[in-house]
């Protein structure tokens, strides 16, 4: 995995990554930046959400679980000095879909959690990590075309 990170302007930066995708990173105006786009511990956190859900949403599909929808909703906080990395992040997933069990996607998130979400325990060797959850039941999903 690789990735190149370009200085713009101001305190804008552009990456790029290897998989050829770009993302803009820019900082807060009371540290020069014009706030037009994410700040880089956002798009971190962001990562480590986005991992976790693919995660959970692939176990889920595995299990044969008629999931239609996934959400993960991050609160972080951070030391109150340098370096001011997360010391605390709560992960609450909303999973929708149809006479999902409870157990399955339980296991899911603890399945990302403790084994294959990288992002997140990564972060967990300086922040305290919780996970929540509920479901939202939903009609069944349409059946796969073939």
């Amino acid at each position: 995995m690789e990735c190149v990170v370009k200085w713009v302007d101001g305190m804008s930066f552009l990456a790029e990554t290897g998989s050829g995708h770009t993302v803009m990173m820019d900082g807060a105006p009371e540290a020069g930046g014009r706030n037009i786009a994410p700040r880089p511990m956002e798009m971190m956190l962001a990562g480590a959400g986005g991992c976790t859900a693919f995660d959970v949403v692939l176990i889920l599909k595995r299990s044969r679980q008629d999931v239609s929808g996934c959400s993960v909703s991050l609160k972080a906080d951070r030391a109150e000095t340098e370096p001011k990395v997360f010391t605390r992040i709560v992960f609450h997933y909303v999973v929708k879909g149809h006479k999902l069990k409870p157990d399955s996607v339980e296991r899911a998130i603890k399945l990302s959690a403790e084994k294959y979400c990288s992002a997140t325990i990564m972060l967990g060797k300086t922040a305290e990590i919780e996970h929540t959850w509920e479901i939202i039941e939903t009609g069944p999903s349409a059946p796969a075309a073939a």
